[in-house]
């Protein structure tokens, strides 16, 4: 069983290629240094994460898997409900926002204090499978009140130089649901809500359905 201190060899090479992506960008995309996994992610999913903050009175949290973060730093940005925000810690009326990203040098300690919540957009389907109990563990350990994480279960519209598509690991609900389920039960008490995003077939044409996951009453 892999861990924090002991991953996977897929995750240490994923961890390189996307060091690097940080770094110098995705160039045989024409995608830039500063455009490469820079967090905007992170806006969309800004108004089920204040509910949550509302829910169970968070006053700090992690972002986990933030990419450069340019949203934490952006100020007056307008979001996709049309609600424009001073900033994201203005917007969550949190007290700290804490940022981890093992592939950006200036966010990659994982903090050693817990959060009231933990927050993962865009992240979870670029960790290999076999990693992924040791990351939703660390992400639940880490928090007090909650967790929040979306999920694509498709390709990603990025892929590394050497053809890799960025999204490693494309399971649909069903797969995440037991996972959830167990880690609900080894931490009583905390709200998760996780939405997964698969493509399904209509006779409109290809369109993504989100399930929710969450045990919230």
């Amino acid at each position: 069983m892999f861990t924090r201190e002991n991953p996977s060899p897929r995750y240490q090479e994923l961890l390189a290629l996307y060091k690097s992506a940080h770094k110098d960008g995705l160039p045989h995309i024409g995608v830039t240094a500063e455009e490469t996994f820079d967090g905007r992610s992170l806006t969309k999913e800004l108004p089920k994460i204040k509910d949550l903050v509302h829910r169970t009175g968070a006053a700090t949290i992690l972002d986990y898997g933030c990419g450069k973060a340019l949203y934490h730093k952006a100020r007056d940005f307008q979001l996709t409900t049309g609600e424009t925000a001073a900033s994201v810690q203005d917007y969550l009326g949190v007290r700290e926002i804490a940022l981890y990203d093992p592939g950006v040098p200036e966010y990659s300690a994982m903090p050693e204090q817990k959060f009231d919540g933990v927050i993962s957009t865009d992240v979870l389907e670029h960790i290999p499978q076999q990693d992924i109990p040791w990351i939703l563990e660390e992400m639940f350990s880490a928090a007090n009140k909650f967790v929040f994480a979306n999920v694509a279960s498709f390709p990603a519209k990025k892929s590394f130089s050497n053809g890799e598509n960025a999204h490693c690991t494309q399971q649909p609900p069903q797969w995440w649901g037991p996972h959830l389920v167990e880690l609900s039960k080894r931490h009583p008490g905390k709200l998760l809500r996780f939405e997964i995003s698969e493509v399904v077939t209509t006779p409109a044409g290809n369109q993504i359905r989100t399930t929710t996951i969450s045990n919230i009453r």
